[in-house]
């Protein structure tokens, strides 16, 4: 059965492959013998992770490029490289996504959200997901054979718990809407591509991890491990096996699905 989890010759595309999640997605994938394509607008994170990664998987292709998941423009250049290179994207994660850390979360109260904000972020963590799927999409739906992996979250399925996010009496600290609107999208965009392109043998999944511990503020820490019943955050490397099941061969009868991977949070 582990067979099934072989990667070899498959390429890989991930997005917003600079962040945390995003270089574990790569690990992931590059353990099970990918090859790997990290993209991402922030040029000095992309750089920090290619290195890391090249300096550890000697032997894979690991190709890094700029992109910016908002405009179709940047993605298409991207494509039209990777097709001069001869290379198919049999593999696309969108995992770009704007989620601002607790100590940022000031004034982001949905009275006063800026429109202008909102459009921004939408436009990183949903549209950015769709112009990808359209684009690396298409070209599997032309060969028919692929996989498209969404990176939603688990406040896809459950409203942010604000009480969590008040670390300080001086201001109000909130989980901004977009986010959760972004990861709520995500689904209903994995289960659409999922049937739509059925007929070209492409499966479409999605997961939705919890959040992982990362030096956070430790009164939010112990605030969200009693939402928990494994009491504790995600290690960073506890979604790799997912990403490798999805990815590969050994899920071959899924799609359309939402894999919640929260440490049980959402039942309670």
């Amino acid at each position: 059965m582990l067979k099934k989890f072989n990667l070899k010759d498959k390429f890989a595309l991930i997005t917003g492959a600079g962040g945390l999640l995003g270089n574990e997605h790569a690990h992931s994938l590059l353990e099970c013998g990918a090859n790997i394509i990290l993209t991402d607008i922030n040029t000095k994170n992309l750089d920090k992770t290619f290195s890391s990664l090249k300096a550890k998987y000697k032997e894979k292709v690991i190709i890094k490029m700029k992109m910016d998941v908002t405009s179709e423009t940047s993605i298409k250049k991207c494509k039209n490289y990777l097709k001069r290179k001869k290379i198919f994207v049999n593999i696309l994660i969108n995992n770009a996504s704007f989620n601002p850390k607790s100590e940022n979360l000031r004034s982001l109260s949905f009275e006063n959200y800026d429109y202008k904000k909102w459009e921004r972020e939408i436009r990183v963590g949903l549209t950015g997901a769709f112009l990808c799927s359209k684009i690396f999409g298409s070209e599997m739906a032309k060969k028919k054979e692929g996989v498209i992996l969404n990176i939603s979250s688990d406040l896809s399925i459950i409203a942010p718990d604000q009480r969590i996010y008040n670390t300080s009496k001086k201001y109000k600290n909130v989980k901004p809407v977009t986010y959760s609107v972004a990861k709520t999208g995500l689904i209903g965009l994995t289960k659409y591509l999922a049937t739509y392109w059925a007929p070209q043998k492409i499966r479409c999944n999605a997961i939705s991890p919890a959040g992982i511990f990362d030096g956070q503020n430790k009164s939010f820490v112990k605030k969200i491990k009693k939402l928990i019943p494994l009491e504790r955050m995600a290690e960073r490397d506890e979604y790799r096996s997912a990403v490798q099941f999805l990815c590969s061969e050994a899920s071959s009868y899924m799609t359309g699905q939402n894999i919640i991977i929260d440490g049980g949070r959402s039942i309670w």
